[in-house]
Order: structure tokens, then sequence, then C-alpha cells
């Protein structure tokens, strides 16, 4: 249970009862992540969903995605957009480093920052257009994945700095990635079971940009930081979408 509660901690802003989550709870809160991750997508796309009672979609959809910013405390959007800086202005591992630690936002994250909100709403906005329930069902899965996909990286990137992802490195074993991957299973058969037509690449596509992030992180720099895990969760939940979205 304490790993549970380490992961509603890491992912949200939620209020958890029980003791503070120290470095040895978060290797065990991996095996929560798409589970967690899938009900923060389902609550925000649930919020668009609730909120067509009394708005149009596209004003519905605006207030869920702020709605889901407020739940996550924008965790993996401050994290793309720090890596967005580091990858786009730093020449070496050092710079790219300094620059991810700076606090002040560049031009690259700002950039990477109103992309992946503005796909978000628009993807989100595409999908309930279509079919309301159904892009609920999608979205959450899209969360699944793209939390999922920091279990890999952990596992086999060693950290490049001082951090949570260096804890969660220097105590990762494959029993937390390997159960999480197993409740994506599970929820891959929920979709299954639900007629989504896209399932088999929805698999496909973002299992492939998780090995292409993968690989890009150890041969531009060697390892992984928090920042370039939650860049990487944005890119795959983003590569489920547009296969959702995929005419």
């Amino acid at each position: 249970m304490r790993s549970f509660i380490a992961a509603v901690r890491f992912l949200t802003r939620l209020p958890m009862p029980g003791a503070a989550t120290t470095a040895a709870d978060l290797p065990w809160a991996i095996a929560w992540f798409p589970f967690i991750g899938a009900l923060i997508n389902a609550t925000i796309a649930g919020i668009a969903v609730g909120l067509l009672t009394w708005w149009p979609a596209p004003i519905a959809v605006l207030l869920a995605v702020v709605a889901g910013l407020l739940l996550t405390g924008g965790f993996h959007e401050d994290a793309a957009s720090d890596a967005a800086d580091g990858l786009g202005g730093g020449v070496d591992n050092e710079r790219v480093l300094a620059i991810m630690r700076d606090s002040r936002i560049g031009a690259y994250g700002a950039m990477a920052l109103w992309g992946m909100l503005t796909f978000r709403f628009l993807g989100l906005l595409l999908l309930m257009n279509s079919n309301a329930m159904l892009a609920v069902v999608i979205f959450s899965f899209a969360g699944a994945w793209g939390r999922w996909s920091a279990g890999p990286w952990l596992r086999f990137l060693p950290p490049l700095s001082d951090g949570l992802s260096k804890d969660i490195t220097s105590e990762s074993r494959h029993g937390p990635w390997l159960c999480a991957t197993l409740s994506l299973v599970g929820l891959s058969v929920g979709c299954w079971y639900l007629h989504y037509p896209q399932l088999l690449m929805s698999i496909m596509v973002p299992l492939a940009v998780t090995v292409v992030w993968g690989c890009y992180l150890w041969r531009r720099l060697g390892g992984q930081t928090g920042d370039l895990l939650g860049a990487g969760n944005v890119l795959v939940e983003a590569s489920v979408l547009l296969v959702a979205l995929t005419r």
C-alpha cells in the first residue's frame, strides 16, 4: 500500500494519508504508474465529458486540460520544457544538465510547452467529437502508456544527476516495471473488450517510441534524468493519441 501512496504522491498533488514517502518507497511505486496514469487521464477526459452539459466542447476540453494541470502540478509539462531547453541549447552533457537545472524557461521550453498543451487540447477535442465515451478510454490508455515508459528507462539507463530518478534507479529491479507491464497488458485487454479498433497500433507505436527515446538518450547523453523521463512520458502519450486520430 505504501508503494501505491508513493505513486499517487509522485504523479499528482493529491493529499494522501500515512507516513511521509521515502526514497525506499519509490522503486515499487513504478508498478502503479500505468494505473495512476490511466486514472489521471480518465479524470481529465471525464471532466470534459461532464462539462459538455454547460459548455461547448472546446471550452469543456480547455477547462479539463487546465484541471489536469492542477491535478498533477504540471509535473511532466515542467520536465518536458526543461528537457527541451537543455537538449535544444546544450552542446555537451555538462551544458545540457546545467540548462535543465535552471528554473527559468527558454525559447525551446516555451515552444515545447505550447506544442504539447495545444496537441493535448486538440487531441482530446477531436476524440470527443467522434465518440465521447471512447475518448475517455483512449485518453486513459494514452496516460497509462506514458507513465509506463518511465519503468524501462529507469531500469536500463543510468542516472546522470542526483535526484529522484537516481534514488529510484539505485534501488530499481525488474519486478516493479514488470508489474507495471502486466497492468498495462490488463488495460490493453480492456480496450480490446471495448472493441477499440486501433489497439494493435496503439501498442506497437508507443513501444517503438519508448525504445527510440531510450536509445536517443543513451547515444546523446549516456543516461537519464527526471526531466528527460518526463519528456519521454509526454512523447509516448502523444504517440498513442496520434494513432487514435489516424484516419
